[in-house]
């Protein structure tokens, strides 16, 4: 197997996007497509907002929160029929971690830049050697600047916010159509405007924009991207 133009022998494939994009649904795809590892960076920020509400520290003190990542183990355990397996201090959070106020909280906790780099570090350490696929809001442009592949995964805010409350209607508890169109706005917003890491796409990034696409469509375009980066 050739080494690509960075010295790995197996791609580094960057996902970013707003919320709602649908970035962990096709991270997790072609993680299991390609036989690569799913790094959802999303759920470690996450697990440490967890962890924040769990031992009641202000999600705006950055100092404290900085403090709280240095003494907090996040893993990632990959599975081959589902999303990572997230396990924060060795205790399994993974269905914990996507409940409205862990969400709501992660959104806060990410605009830190000293978590941030904290994030960044680790996030760069655990997908060094290749073979993985992450998803967030700055790898292509700040974790791995040299991935071999940079997808910008788009959509409008209104079929986003659609897809959100799809999810989670039925629940317990399910908010309206229009808050979840509000958050999404919301967390755009935060995301775009942060003094750290905006969200933007790199300047090699390829966008892709899922809005008249069907998830199946989605799926072809982006194997085929990956497929091309693949070393022969």
């Amino acid at each position: 197997m050739t080494p690509s133009a960075n010295g790995r022998l197996r791609p580094v494939i960057a996902i970013d996007g707003p919320a709602g994009a649908g970035k962990s649904t096709l991270a997790a795809h072609l993680a299991r497509r390609f036989g690569l590892l799913n790094l959802e960076t999303g759920a470690m920020y996450r697990a440490l907002a967890l962890k924040a509400l769990e031992t009641s520290t202000e999600l705006g003190d950055e100092a404290a929160l900085a403090r709280l990542a240095e003494s907090t183990q996040i893993a990632l355990e990959s599975s081959p029929n589902e999303s990572n397996r997230v396990l924060l201090d060795g205790k399994d959070v993974t269905t914990r971690i996507r409940e409205k106020d862990v969400s709501e909280a992660a959104s806060q906790v990410s605009v830190h830049p000293r978590v941030r780099a904290w994030m960044v570090e680790r996030q760069r350490a655990m997908g060094a050697q290749g073979g993985v696929v992450m998803e967030g809001r700055d790898i292509g442009t700040k974790v791995f600047p040299d991935a071999e592949l940079k997808i910008f995964l788009d959509a409008h805010d209104e079929i986003r916010g659609q897809r959100r409350y799809l999810q989670s209607a039925g629940s317990t508890n399910a908010p309206t159509a229009e808050a979840v169109l509000a958050a999404v706005r919301d967390r755009d917003t935060r995301d775009r405007n942060r003094a750290t890491s905006p969200l933007e796409p790199a300047a090699d990034a390829i966008h892709l924009d899922t809005t008249g696409l069907t998830l199946e469509q989605v799926y072809t375009l982006a194997e085929d991207l990956v497929q091309a980066k693949i070393p022969g």
